[in-house]
């Protein structure tokens, strides 16, 4: 640790004096804290509170605490960069300026592409490797590279309590999860991945935190009963004091990506930044991060997760837009999962089974419609939701590539009661027709992590809560989330055990063995993408044909088309033009002149 005096402060607008408790203070659990030496912090304007001192006075490392008018158990940061001993102990000084980065050079992804027109690779850092670290996964960089990825995409780092999660109850927000390796491991990691041409993209949580080691209303108001979202009372965006609030997760943002380089951000579930401000969050976040990227002179990118079927959450800002970069479509992943799949429950009725007595639309009619259209739900019924959803897409204009497409997300499979990978669902002729169709589609695909050689392992919904009771609460609640679906409950993995984890690791052993064969076919479909689809894309360009009888479906797109039979015999496809050279084909295909036929789950891709 440097000699350099450092400078540590907190909001705390409502408090009537401030303490600084110093040193190396462990502490597991609250109210279990001897704090160290503490000092009183000096108040500043605007609610603020600060201490000045020597770092290197207090050990290998300043270990500090918070104590607000008196009250114990002191109280980690809110803008702690470090939580070695985990969410409810005291948080540690880190010096982001101290690692030496090795991409001054760095510009943007190897193939120039960044988010739009690139490829998304999801994944989770404690089940990428058994090790579940940062530095574990920058070993399979390369992999990636092979693949043809653009893009890395982590799930949440912000730490979390326990040593096991999803991430998306984070609740240090501007710290990195200490079983991942830190904030120094981060660095490392987008370093090491710039230096092979990878993007790195971080998925963060703004619109609510975790419920063990949240700390944030003992400091202000970051919260405000003016709305609710499913996680109770929302972040304060349009309440008093609510411009520190905004600052807070703005300045959060912008600091991944100027103190961490993390190229783009992943917002989740944007829909629930509740806020009737004139200028709403998102829209400033966006101007914020396009300052900074002129400043910087690299491309920073926004990714929102939106359920609102709406693409004013990708239209510019200047417009009157949002101004995010892309948005997830879940549609595309509905429309294909029921095509590949035939599940019609839940929210899957709509996308071809019908549902509670409305009218029936083929699967393959709707995946038509959202590979030329955007959305199902663009304005129409549905009955998922009780009523008209989504806004029209402006199908010549509009970039498609704003919209990411996808077979899987760790949501998609995670949700489901057993974590089944879309790999356990089909056989792999089947995946090789989802994965054709929205690799070589017009929207920015997405993998999830594994699915390219359809690793065997599930991804399963776990936790590490400490707190006896709130583990109970989550093992109960997954349980009857899943009886009302006919689930027992001793069928449900119990989220809490160490197995639950365990046995979603990827199993890479299977990439050079069983998922061989899927890898190769999935790093085909990307090369051929990267050397056909080039620039933007418009929905008004996409031609799907269906033949609903035979279940034979044929997208053309960018030149290429991409011809499957999805029936259970065998079909033929009679094309009105020259079918061009077959650039890759999986299963039975035999072609006489105009005439293709193909076996169950085959598909060809010509040019």
């Amino acid at each position: 640790m440097t000699g350099e005096p450092v400078r540590i402060a907190v909001w705390a607008p409502r408090a009537g004096a401030m303490e600084i408790a110093l040193g190396e203070t462990p502490q597991t659990a609250p109210m279990q804290t001897e704090p160290g030496q503490t000092e009183p912090m000096q108040a500043g304007a605007g609610g603020w509170w600060s201490w000045e001192g020597n770092p290197a006075a207090y050990g290998e490392h300043l270990d500090y605490a918070f104590i607000v008018d008196g009250a114990q158990p002191p109280l980690p940061d809110p803008r702690s960069a470090w939580q070695p001993h985990g969410v409810h102990g005291p948080s540690r000084h880190f010096d982001t300026t101290v690692f030496e980065w090795t991409d001054d050079d760095w510009r943007g992804t190897r193939s120039g592409a960044g988010v739009l027109g690139g490829v998304v690779y999801e994944l989770h850092i404690g089940t990428f490797t058994p090790e579940g670290t940062l530095d574990a996964a920058v070993e399979h960089l390369d992999h990636l590279v092979e693949l043809g990825v653009d893009l890395v995409q982590l799930l949440p780092v912000a730490a979390f309590p326990g040593r096991w999660g999803w991430g998306y109850d984070g609740v240090a927000l501007y710290a990195v999860h200490d079983g991942y390796g830190g904030p120094a491991a981060l660095q490392r990691f987008v370093d090491a991945a710039h230096g092979k041409g990878l993007g790195v993209c971080l998925d963060v949580v703004y619109n609510h935190l975790g419920p063990s080691g949240n700390y944030l209303s003992r400091f202000g108001p970051y919260f405000t009963d003016r709305h609710h979202t499913p996680w109770g009372e929302a972040v304060n965006l349009d309440g008093p004091d609510s411009r520190t609030v905004r600052d807070f997760v703005i300045g959060n943002a912008t600091r991944w990506m100027r103190e961490f380089h993390i190229d783009a951000l992943r917002l989740d579930a944007v829909h629930e930044l509740r806020d009737d401000s004139d200028m709403h969050l998102l829209a400033e976040l966006s101007d914020a991060v396009g300052r900074l990227a002129a400043e910087l002179g690299r491309p920073l990118e926004l990714i929102a997760e939106s359920d609102l079927n709406d693409t004013v959450m990708v239209t510019s800002t200047a417009l009157g837009g949002l101004g995010m970069t892309a948005q997830w479509d879940d549609d595309v992943h509905h429309a294909l999962h029921t095509v590949l799949t035939g599940e019609i429950h839940g929210y899957y009725g709509d996308f071809g089974g019908g549902a509670q007595g409305h009218e029936e639309q083929d699967a393959l009619a709707v995946l038509a419609k959202v590979f030329t259209r955007g959305f199902l739900h663009d304005g129409t019924f549905s009955t998922f939701r009780g009523g008209p959803w989504g806004k029209p897409v402006a199908t010549e204009s509009f970039d498609a590539r704003r919209l990411l497409g996808y077979l899987q997300t760790h949501d998609q499979v995670g949700n489901r009661a057993l974590g089944e990978r879309i790999t356990a669902l089909l056989p792999p002729g089947r995946q090789h027709i989802g994965a054709a169709l929205y690799l070589l589609g017009p929207f920015t695909p997405m993998i999830f992590a594994g699915e390219e050689w359809a690793t065997s392992s599930p991804w399963l919904f776990f936790t590490s809560f400490e707190d006896a009771d709130l583990a109970e609460a989550v093992r109960l609640g997954r349980r009857e989330e899943f009886a009302g679906h006919g689930w027992a409950a001793e069928t449900i993995p119990d989220p809490q055990a160490v197995g639950t984890r365990d046995e979603s690791v990827l199993r890479w052993g299977e990439l050079h063995g069983t998922g061989g064969s899927m890898f190769q076919w999935y790093r085909d479909l990307i090369a051929l993408r990267r050397k056909h689809i080039d620039g933007p894309t418009h929905l008004a360009d996409v031609v799907i044909e269906a033949d609903e009888t035979a279940r034979l479906v044929r997208m053309q797109h960018a030149g290429l088309s991409v011809i499957a039979n999805l029936g259970e015999e065998e079909a033929s496809f009679e094309m009105a033009e020259d079918p061009g050279v077959e650039l890759l084909s999986s299963g039975a295909v035999t072609v006489e002149g105009r005439q293709l036929t193909l076996a169950p789950d085959a598909v060809v891709i010509l040019g």
